[in-house]
């Protein structure tokens, strides 16, 4: 997938495209069936497909100081739209510039001018430009007039209930990554490089991989049932996210014990995929009753992950 930053210097490949238009947070079953009706008429007109997203998102821009769960972080979801197969992205640095541009001159210079785009394809709540005056029938009248084609797609719903990426935070936060993961469409995961610990966990004798979780990450705290790829290599194991109330209640991290492993991966990346929660974060006695807890929290772990396909 060709990656386009900014719209200075688009490369002629990526000129008329027809393009999906949004923010893309999730990546989840909404967004791909918006991505899937730009890859079918890219498809019918012999077109480029690809997307147009906005980084950071612009409610990061216009709220710098609040934190923001971002379900997919910007490499992150390059990779998801690269998996779905699609030829281009063009990544708009959401900035003071752009923020400024009211919705005429957004589909000037950078829809018209700068991509030549062919057919574009939004949602039905889509809005942009200055004060976000630019909305689907703003760029229905535009594309009569510059002659690109417009879709807008309506709202994409299981059981009547629309797929948003506000519902999905809302899922993970209650640490239902099941239900996360029937939205998404995939399972929900994290990447980073293992970082050292306290070692607590190889002195109980469950040595774990330490992951520092994205800025704004808010995941129901607990043990859960984890799938995780490795310089290729497909692992298994049960991780652990949570503040250790039997010992320090300490700032949290994601800590992963793979099962049948034992190799040293300092400074390695790992990516963690989120199959099932198996319990929440609790308080024990003691060190002794944690480790009979643990013990049974990874067979119940290996169970769940048996009975669940790849």
């Amino acid at each position: 997938m060709l990656i386009v930053n900014g719209f200075e210097a688009v490369p002629p490949e990526a000129k008329g495209a027809v393009l999906a238009l949004g923010n893309f947070d999730g990546v989840h079953r909404g967004h791909q069936f918006l991505i899937g009706a730009a890859q079918k008429e890219a498809k019918r007109i012999g077109r480029p497909a690809g997307v147009l997203l906005f980084e950071p998102h612009p409610r990061e821009f216009f709220s710098p100081d609040e934190l923001h769960f971002h379900l997919t972080p910007r490499d992150e979801k390059l990779a998801v739209l690269d998996e779905i197969g699609l030829d281009l992205a063009v990544v708009l640095p959401f900035d003071a510039a752009l923020a400024g541009l009211d919705a005429g001159r957004f589909i000037e210079e950078i829809l018209v001018g700068a991509l030549a785009v062919a057919h574009v394809v939004v949602g039905y709540h889509f809005f942009f430009g200055k004060n976000r005056t630019g909305s689907a029938e703003t760029l229905r009248a535009a594309g009569a007039a510059h002659g690109f084609g417009v879709t807008v797609v309506e709202p994409v719903a299981d059981r009547g209930e629309p797929f948003s990426s506000t519902a999905i935070r809302l899922l993970l936060a209650e640490g239902d990554v099941r239900g996360a993961a029937k939205a998404l469409g995939r399972q929900w995961r994290v990447r980073g490089p293992v970082i050292g610990g306290a070692q607590r966990g190889t002195d109980l004798g469950f040595p774990t991989a330490n992951v520092a979780m994205p800025k704004g990450t808010a995941l129901g705290h607990g043990i859960f049932a984890v799938r995780v790829k490795l310089d290729g290599k497909s692992l298994e194991g049960a991780a652990y996210l949570g503040t250790r109330p039997t010992f320090d209640d300490g700032m949290p991290v994601l800590e992963v014990f793979l099962f049948d492993f034992d190799e040293k991966i300092y400074g390695r990346t790992i990516e963690v995929s989120f199959v099932d929660k198996v319990r929440g974060d609790r308080k024990f006695a003691s060190a002794e009753e944690l480790v009979r807890q643990m013990e049974a929290d990874c067979a119940k772990a290996r169970e769940i992950l048996a009975a669940e396909p790849r």
